[in-house]
């Protein structure tokens, strides 16, 4: 018997996988419980156009990312914070506020955990920071760190 997986299966299958099972494994174990359905070519058909729909949004997805990722090569944020004698700050600058600085002064809404900065930022001064846009597409910033008065 031939079923479609729904669901992962350990020892089986992936989710949207065509298997061959034995009947009475796939009548009395997968297709009472919806862990899988008959793969009947209404069935495949289906599958096989969410997977393309599925690849065509990872697509676009990816493509947005490296479209920003030009757009944000080598341009500069600029954070101000209050810093002490000789330029050391009051603590240190977090993703956050780079974040919030990047919406600000670029348009460009990035979540924290996207920003990674080499070591902590703790002086006033330049550094370079990497911003990872999706899975592969990463793109290189400069960061400048001002005294406000």
């Amino acid at each position: 018997m031939k079923v479609i997986l729904l669901k992962d299966i350990k020892g089986t299958g992936k989710k949207d996988q065509i298997i061959e099972v034995s009947d009475g494994y796939g009548r009395n174990y997968l297709l009472p419980r919806k862990l899988a359905v008959e793969a009947t070519s209404e069935a495949v058909n289906s599958v096989e156009r969410s997977k393309s729909a599925a690849k065509h949004r990872e697509d676009v997805k990816k493509n947005e990312a490296e479209t920003s990722a030009r757009d944000l090569k080598g341009k500069t944020v600029t954070v101000k914070v209050r810093a002490g004698e000789n330029g050391r700050l009051y603590g240190s600058i977090t993703t956050q506020e780079i974040a919030d600085a990047l919406k600000a002064q670029h348009g460009v809404e990035l979540d924290k955990r996207k920003i990674e900065l080499d070591e902590k930022v703790t002086t006033v001064g330049q550094t370079t920071i990497s911003v990872k846009l999706y899975a592969g597409v990463s793109t290189k910033m400069n960061l400048v760190i001002e005294a406000a008065k």
